[in-house]
């Protein structure tokens, strides 16, 4: 499972080594974006509430000359780790970029205007930054006199930023319903036993799950029948992961017992009750006003992990965003269901997906799908 959180020493700039960079040599700008692409990805889990980011720099030859991604809140920028690699090469070269340049200070200089003072002569751009605080950076590069190229596998390069475009362009964050069950759709025994639905192999994926995100949700239920961690570690030797999601407890009338695991102080715990968040229709946690309120706290993904009622009541409202399913191949033909009440009662009413991957994980399968929009 990959560390998640800051490393603990982050070298000058965060590139390959010498010779892998060598093997990258006289790259097209496709090549130099689908690495950047890959650079970006290493962000996640990590950058919040910032973007992913990652950033190719060629010189005038076309080669390869510097390599970053923006690793944690507050650190350099993608843009200014590569021109930190590539110095004096950079003049006259071009910037592969996931994202448009930051276009404003904040607790680092405007990248646009990096980019500028080193001379680069061009920059290519996947995706314009939805952030109207840091938006711009593409129209002071033009103005500075630098040619600007926008979409190149912008497809992609939305794929791997999905949550933060995702809560940027809407104001709330990015919501992935995860679950477990049997091939028959239980969650659990008839006698209400758990562990282990499925093997060590899909739950230390799950871990590595959990570490992309900013918080793990769960209900209050959940917590009583099972008094989870939600804590990304190593299972094969208890360890914690240096960052931690936020853990957070939809709770509408507080009964989160004190003794808890999840108020250990292994992570920061929030108990979202109706009286702080508000109360929607049926007198629990409104829902959509505790994703603002997660946003507001900097959260741009979630990971909802339990129980039925709860996913139940976010789909119902159309709140999920990805589905990740981890099937056991066994069945119990009895015992609860994995989801209820999710607002569906005819057939006409079902909430259709549309598979993306199919993984098989140790024994077990990963299914990921996204649910489609209901018309009307």
């Amino acid at each position: 499972m990959p560390a998640r959180g800051r490393p603990a020493q982050l070298p000058a700039c965060a590139y390959e080594r010498e010779g892998q960079r060598q093997a990258m040599a006289s790259v097209s700008v496709d090549e130099a974006m689908r690495r950047a692409i890959e650079l970006a990805a290493r962000g996640l889990g990590t950058t919040s509430p910032n973007p992913v980011v990652g950033c190719v720099l060629l010189d005038v030859d076309g080669e390869v000359v510097g390599e970053g991604f923006h690793a944690y809140a507050g650190g350099p920028h993608a843009e200014i780790v590569a021109l930190a690699q590539a110095g004096q090469r950079a003049k006259g070269g071009t910037a592969v970029v996931t994202l448009e340049p930051c276009n404003h200070v904040g607790r680092t200089s405007p990248c646009s205007a990096a980019l500028v003072q080193a001379g680069v002569a061009r920059v290519v751009i996947a995706v314009p930054d939805p952030n109207p605080v840091a938006t711009g950076g593409a129209a002071t590069l033009r103005s500075a006199g630098v040619r600007v190229d926008l979409g190149v596998r912008r497809a992609e390069a939305e794929s791997g930023n999905v949550a933060w475009l995702t809560a940027m362009r809407r104001g709330w964050p990015y919501v992935i319903w995860k679950y477990a069950a049997t091939m028959d759709g239980r969650s659990a025994a008839a006698d209400g036993t758990s562990m282990w639905i499925t093997s060590e192999a899909a739950r230390m994926d799950v871990h590595a799950l959990r570490a992309t995100v900013d918080a793990v949700l769960v209900g209050v239920g959940t917590v009583l029948a099972d008094d989870p961690r939600l804590t990304v570690r190593n299972l094969r030797d208890g360890s914690l992961a240096i960052q931690q999601p936020l853990r957070v407890v939809v709770d509408s009338t507080g009964r989160t017992p004190d003794d808890a695991r999840v108020r250990d102080g292994a992570a920061r715990t929030w108990v979202a009750t109706a009286d702080e968040v508000g109360a929607g229709p049926d007198g629990g946690v409104d829902l959509p006003a505790l994703l603002a309120a997660l946003h507001a706290r900097g959260v741009r993904a979630v990971l909802l992990e339990g129980g039925p009622r709860l996913a139940g009541a976010f789909l119902a409202a159309g709140l999920v965003d990805r589905v990740v399913g981890y099937l056991a191949p066994r069945l119990l033909g009895a015992g609860p269901a994995a989801l209820v009440d999710a607002g569906v009662t005819t057939i006409a009413e079902a909430i259709d997906l549309e598979l993306t991957d199919v993984t098989q994980i140790g024994p077990d399968l990963r299914i990921t799908a996204l649910p489609r929009k209901r018309e009307g």
